[in-house]
């Protein structure tokens, strides 16, 4: 009856296979996971996607 509108957002997580650095980004079409995706800001090593879920948002 009263039920709230939630938007959920989703978010990427990606790992560095070198020095374990982990970054969190919003999903981008296309994004699928163990992909390798860019090089490591700290070490140059490259960035694997670990997880891809969705944080809701209530309106």
């Amino acid at each position: 009856m009263f039920s709230k509108e939630k938007i959920v957002i989703a978010y990427t997580t990606e790992n560095c296979k070198s020095c374990n650095m982990e970054r969190k980004r919003k999903f981008k079409e296309g994004d699928y996971l163990f992909a390798e995706t860019f090089k490591c800001n700290s070490c140059e090593g490259t960035m694997q996607i670990e997880k891809i879920f969705g944080e809701p948002i209530e309106k």
